[in-house]
């Protein structure tokens, strides 16, 4: 998760989020060897005090100009469009979760089992027990099992919502009315945690989002005790 002073991304624990990263990383080289050629030109023009006409005027520099900066985005284009095809490959998921949003706390229903659904409140700071993280512990976390593709469906009841948790690389808009869709896999067990991204009212900021991520025997064993207690 997050510390103070974090400049850059949170580590990442998705396939996806990995590939955010790295292609964050990949336009962010090509930014900075823009910039410092477009400043070179700059200076130098500054600083040369004898000037060649046919040069300012020439239909060759132009062509280049123009020509190279379409190539540019040409090479930025593929890398993009590669990774918005990753975020909707997984077809046929593991495990389906219906996410509603409300004012102000999240509702979570397995849709592949019956009678599996509940709320998920923050705890209160007075409530916290040793470890835990303020403002982002949550009394129902969304267990999900491990190394297996999990789909959400996420809306919401009132206003709009934001379901987010950023090492997995996810942000979804809860819309009331609307279904959207967001795909995620967990490579390893953890705890990953999130909050609602989108300003919904005077207790926007305590509605956090816990994941945790376990082996499937261990979910199974969830599921069956949830649904007989």
């Amino acid at each position: 998760m997050a510390t103070w002073l974090q400049l850059g991304f949170q580590d990442a624990s998705s396939p996806l989020m990995e590939e955010l990263i790295y292609f964050h990383d990949y336009i962010l080289v090509v930014l900075v060897l823009i910039t410092i050629i477009v400043f070179y030109g700059l200076f130098s023009l500054l600083f040369i005090v004898n000037t060649d006409r046919f040069f300012l005027d020439s239909q060759g520099v132009e062509t280049v100009w123009t020509v190279v900066p379409a190539f540019i985005l040409v090479f930025i284009a593929f890398p993009s469009l590669q990774l918005l095809y990753l975020i909707d490959e997984i077809n046929d998921p593991c495990l389906t979760i219906k996410a509603l949003g409300h004012q102000w706390y999240w509702s979570y229903e397995y849709t592949d089992y019956c009678n599996l659904d509940f709320d998920s409140y923050m705890v209160f700071t007075d409530d916290l027990t040793f470890g835990s993280l303020r403002l982002l512990e949550v009394d129902n976390r969304v267990i999900v099992p491990s190394q297996n593709s999990i789909r959400v469906l996420v809306s919401s009841s009132d206003v709009l919502h934001s379901w987010a948790i950023p090492s997995l690389g996810i942000k979804m808009d809860a819309v009331p009315g609307r279904l959207n869709q967001v795909t995620f896999l967990c490579p390893r067990s953890g705890v990953f945690y999130g909050q609602c991204s989108e300003i919904c009212g005077a207790s926007h900021s305590f509605m956090p989002i816990v994941i945790e991520s376990i082996p499937f025997n261990t979910f199974e064993n969830w599921v069956y005790n949830f649904i007989n207690n």
